[in-house]
């Protein structure tokens, strides 16, 4: 990959100790040969031993009060530290102080931290020396923050670092295959079939393929989640599970295969694993007049089709109010899988680009795109091995209606009690081939703890934890398909008392604030040793001091009260954007079958409480 090589890979257990490292020499010849240029002493330039990595890491995390640190300057930020920056992407390009007893101690930056099942990546890229020293003057500097547009701020030099986005992919690459996440997303091809999977990562532009890494399903939270365990005085947030061991060998394996002489080429596991296995073709050499491309190491070989699926996202914020109108997000990718032997070009028809107004699009680099009118854009790509996304785009006006429409009301009658409505209308417009797969409705009170909630719904069913409830709609196994229906849901929920600890805001006082508390209580002298996780301080801090109609922060979700609306639906696109299949073609001409699927889902799909404020972005009215 032009732009990115990597000095050194470090993955660290919980307790800092080195569970795997990796070094690439050539790479670190070039890094001193830099040095010498720049008048660099050698000893002040080399890499660090394990235990001096190990050392260097806890002593961090001490110094900025947990693993990530806080990522802007506190009361006890100091000169030459992360925090002291003012930045938080500090969280996760971090610096480390090399110490040696026999030698002057440096700087070891930038370091890519990684959080992965309970173990820490540490990835540090090559750049120039001159970065270094331009970052090391904004690490001294008295002043905090800084605007993008500042030409001395840590934007702007980290925007002039391309090998930072690729230390980022090879740490994400490492952390799945350590927590073996690393299988692909499933292409729907039929409503019987289901192949293959999908890269959700496009790299071209600079040069790196990724496996994708699926979702993380949202988790209810739990009372344990809001409450903190004091352990000691430092704020930290440590993994708090058991840990598996390391698998060593597929680490070396994948490594040597992905990024040869350190340098990122192919970070899809599942293609390293095929090269390993298939090798390179040496006995289905490609024909002399044509060459092989980077991103097809190797042909295929066995029955030829072609497999695509459009995936669209809807966000949305439905406020049910006059003076507030309603707003949508739409994005899309189409994936493909072409499983087709030799080196074939592909030519698919792109349809509905006025339609509906495409604002972004982006393709794969094997792609070439050219327009045919203004609703018909043609790709005409060289198709890589396994699956990848051919294309993604964001549109700003759908052709369809909102397939989920409706209010949410939620008015408190006490402090510890409330009465809600919802009203709702499904698929309305919708005609076969679309089904809602699902449809759920949760009603998030990440501040409140539910005692109890009365009420039964026209149709689903409800449960209920600690800090949420959940309607489903509609159930999986039990879809929707041409026909509308109008849901209602109206009850009372009630709440325990509030709690306050003491503990955790005399310990958010010292720690976070920078402060000396006033009085010497016995919970001030029992947590003296103790410390608490970051989350779990800031909100005690915001349960304690603020109120929900109180709080002026309007990026804050946890300040308003709303509903979030989950959903799948197939056979079709949000949009209107489409591909006809028999419009496909394929030269040299072969007899290959072409499956087209559709599938939208919800991203942010939010029903703000019509009776309580809510935030929404000022429209012009010119």
């Amino acid at each position: 990959m032009a732009g990115c090589s990597i000095r050194a890979i470090w993955i660290l257990t919980p307790h800092d100790t080195i569970a795997f490292s990796r070094t690439f020499p050539v790479v670190e010849r070039r890094w001193r040969s830099a040095c010498e240029r720049d008048g660099e002493v050698a000893a002040q330039v080399s890499l660090p031993s394990d235990l001096e990595l190990a050392a260097a890491f806890s002593d961090r995390k001490l110094r900025e009060g947990s693993v990530r640190g806080f990522g802007i300057r506190v009361g006890s930020s100091s000169p030459g530290s992360d925090s002291w920056v003012d930045d938080p992407v500090t969280r996760h390009i971090i610096t480390l102080y090399i110490n040696r007893e026999e030698a002057e101690g440096y700087m070891l930056w930038p370091v890519i931290l990684h959080t992965s099942a309970n173990y820490y990546v540490l990835v540090l890229p090559l750049v120039e020396p001159k970065k270094v020293k331009e970052y090391k003057k904004l690490y001294e500097r008295k002043d905090c923050g800084g605007s993008v547009k500042e030409n001395d701020s840590l934007s702007s030099l980290l925007l002039n670092l391309p090998c930072i986005t690729g230390a980022f992919m090879v740490a994400h690459a490492i952390g799945d295959l350590i927590s073996g996440e690393t299988s692909d997303p499933e292409v729907v091809a039929t409503s019987s079939s289901a192949v293959g999977g999908l890269l959700d990562t496009l790299t071209g532009s600079i040069g790196i393929a990724v496996a994708p890494r699926p979702k993380p399903a949202s988790v209810p939270i739990s009372a344990s989640a809001s409450s903190a365990t004091l352990l000691g005085s430092t704020l930290v947030d440590s993994p708090r599970t058991m840990t598996k061991p390391i698998d060593k060998d597929l680490l070396r394996g994948f490594i040597s295969g992905s990024m040869p002489y350190g340098t990122p080429l192919d970070l899809n596991p599942n293609n390293i694993a095929a090269i390993r296995t298939t090798g390179f073709g040496s006995a289905d050499p490609p024909p002399v007049d044509l060459r092989q491309p980077a991103w097809k190491p190797y042909l295929y070989r066995g029955r030829q089709k072609i497999l695509l699926m459009t995936q669209e996202t809807i966000s949305a914020a439905l406020y049910d109010r006059e003076d507030i109108p309603d707003s949508f997000s739409v994005s899309g990718q189409i994936n493909c899988r072409a499983e087709l032997e030799g080196l074939p070009d592909v030519q698919l028809p792109l349809i509905g680009l006025k339609s509906a107004k495409a604002e972004i699009l982006s393709f794969h680099q094997s792609a070439q795109y050219s327009d045919h009118g203004e609703e018909r854009q043609t790709i005409i790509f060289s198709p890589p091995v396994g699956s990848f996304v051919l294309a993604r785009y964001q549109v700003s006006h759908a052709t369809n209606p909102a397939p989920v429409k409706g209010f949410y009301q939620l008015s408190l009658v006490s402090e510890d009690g409330g009465q809600f409505l919802f009203r709702l209308t499904l698929m309305e417009g919708y005609k076969a081939p679309y089904f809602m797969d699902f449809c759920t409705v949760t009603m998030p009170f990440p501040r409140r703890r539910i005692l109890s909630v009365d009420g039964t719904p026209s149709v689903g069913t409800v449960s209920v934890t600690e800090k949420l409830i959940e309607w489903k709609i509609v159930t999986s196994g039990r879809g929707l398909s041409g026909k509308t229906i109008d849901a209602t849901f109206s009850g009372t929920v009630r709440f325990h008392p509030r709690v306050v600890n003491k503990s955790l805001s005399i310990s958010l006082s010292k720690s976070v604030l920078g402060c000396t508390a006033e009085e010497d209580s016995d919970e001030e002298r029992e947590s003296a040793n103790n410390s608490v996780n970051v989350d779990d301080v800031l909100m005690e801090k915001m349960n304690r001091d603020l109120q929900a109609v109180d709080l002026e922060e309007p990026l804050c979700w946890q300040a308003f009260n709303y509903a979030k609306v989950s959903f799948k639906i197939t056979g079709g696109t949000f949009s209107g954007m489409t591909i006809v299949p028999k419009s496909v073609s394929i030269y040299p001409a072969v007899k290959a079958p072409v499956e087209n699927s559709m599938m939208v889902t919800s991203g942010d799909y939010i029903l703000w409480n019509t009776l309580a404020r809510s935030p929404h972005a000022a429209v012009s009215k010119d």
